[in-house]
């Protein structure tokens, strides 16, 4: 029976991954430690038990070496960060204060409780990140592997890449046991709407542009959320203390493929359900036109990575993990579900 402590639980893929959990490892306790900023939304936990919310900020080093003590914390996952590019591009101190300042404090409580009062008990600090650390790929170079070096382009990628040199650095230097996972581009639901896939749904539906930076082919890998916390669970199951492992989806894709699948996705679920057309009036597909009708092309954002790719070798090798969705069959299951939860997205459109 593990304890663990996931940090931005009620954000996007720290929800997805306190869902995954409790239906996998019903025996195990879950708590959540959210600062419940715009991106974290405790609704996102709806209808779980066995879980308690925490709200509070990482960087409160005491809070969260009480939460590690009092809770018999072994194993804490941490996704809490701010993740937005074009976000960490307009301000980017809040990227500094959570993912570099934050996840420091969240490794000092643990080397005081595991390894300083604890003597050493069996523990572990799982540190989620991006493969954005990477930095842009050219269309014929090889995809990321762990031992791509770092060279991170804007101040999100950076910031992360902070985080993941002081992952390694605790364990490195004082014996903290510590795995890391850099993932690719996730979807699914509970995403908030300001990510390409979720944003672009909504918009068909309101019939409002679709924004395409530059000529639309800068190329990503494509990782449905819940492969990627069956990843995670491989890693935490069988992944080698102080070793990171690559994540992917294994659907390299341009964004123009990507807004495609969205745009005749949209038609489709619009031509097989009229009652469609009646909760969305102002979507083109309402009245017959194609949802492609939308797409705008707009200035490229700043320093904009043209291409990432992730080799998953060693994570398959070692860990047998391998992602089980298709992109189609995933961005299927994506719109049914924003479909079916409009009551969720509703209400953050006023964020």
């Amino acid at each position: 029976m593990a304890h663990l402590l996931v940090t931005g639980g009620a954000g996007f893929i720290g929800a997805n991954f306190v869902r995954y959990w409790r239906a996998a490892h019903p025996d195990d306790t879950v708590d959540v430690l959210d600062l419940l900023t715009y991106a974290g939304n405790p609704a996102n936990l709806d209808g779980l038990d066995g879980v308690d919310l925490v709200v509070g900020d990482i960087r409160n080093t005491a809070l969260v070496e009480d939460l590690l003590e009092s809770r018999s914390i072994d194993t804490l996952v941490h996704f809490a960060a701010e993740s937005h590019v074009d976000r960490s591009i307009s301000g980017p101190d809040a990227f500094i204060d959570t993912n570099v300042v934050g996840t420091h404090s969240l490794l000092k409580a643990a080397r005081k409780v595991w390894l300083d009062a604890g003597g050493g008990r069996p523990h572990r600090f799982h540190h989620v990140s991006t493969d954005e650390v990477y930095g842009s790929l050219g269309p014929d170079d090889p995809a990321f592997s762990e031992t791509t070096p770092y060279a991170p382009n804007s101040p999100y990628s950076a910031s992360k890449a902070a985080s993941d040199h002081l992952v390694r650095a605790y364990h490195h230097t004082y014996g903290l046991a510590v795995t890391t996972s850099n993932c690719s581009n996730n979807y699914g639901p509970y995403q908030f709407p300001e990510k390409l896939i979720p944003l672009f749904l909504i918009n068909c539906l309101h019939g409002r542009p679709l924004p395409i930076y530059g000529d639309g082919m800068n190329v990503r890998d494509w990782l449905h959320v819940e492969d990627h916390c069956r990843g995670i669970e491989r890693v935490l199951e069988a992944g080698r203390i102080g070793e990171t492992y690559n994540i992917g989806g294994g659907q390299e894709l341009p964004n123009m493929a990507v807004i495609d699948r969205i745009c005749a996705t949209v038609d489709v679920a619009f031509a097989t359900n009229p009652d469609l057309a009646s909760r969305f009036p102002d979507a083109p597909a309402a009245h017959g036109e194609p949802t492609a009708s939308l797409k705008a092309f707009v200035t490229d954002r700043a320093g904009h990575d043209r291409r990432y790719a992730i080799d998953e070798t060693k994570a398959r090798d070692e860990l047998g993990y391998g992602p089980e969705r298709s992109f189609e069959d995933g961005l299927a299951q994506t719109l049914d579900w924003y479909l079916a939860n409009e009551d969720w997205w509703r209400p953050l459109l006023a964020r």
